[in-house]
């Protein structure tokens, strides 16, 4: 399976999808979308991905995503034919409900490609 998986910050989606794929084989390819902390946090996030992903020697693809992160992960898995898009599932509130982030909302609200988010 052909799985994109985009981060933008603190992500626990990363370690499991990671996991995941080193388990059944998927082709995973690591969308790093532009933080809004600024560029120093999202190269940091970068370098990060890269040496997890070197340590767990699954061959992903490592890519930034400079932009709107939403529009852009939409658009790359429906014009690059990914199977599936995976995101963090974000916090919960006090109340026990699931909080997402604007870019989950967005890929939930318009991507065709199936979307999973991760807790």
């Amino acid at each position: 399976m052909k799985v994109l998986l985009g981060i933008g910050g603190e992500d626990g989606a990363l370690d499991r999808a990671i996991e995941e794929a080193a388990r059944i084989g998927d082709d995973l390819t690591v969308a790093v979308v532009d933080s809004p902390e600024g560029d120093a946090a999202t190269e940091e996030l970068e370098r990060y991905v890269r040496d997890l992903v070197a340590s767990v020697g699954v061959g992903a693809q490592i890519r930034r995503v400079p932009g709107h992160g939403g529009s852009r992960l939409v658009e790359m898995a429906e014009q690059e034919g990914f199977d599936r898009l995976v995101l963090d599932g974000g916090a919960r509130s006090p109340l026990g409900k699931v909080e997402i982030d604007e870019i989950a909302e967005f890929v939930l609200l318009n991507s065709r490609t199936s979307v999973t988010i991760v807790r």
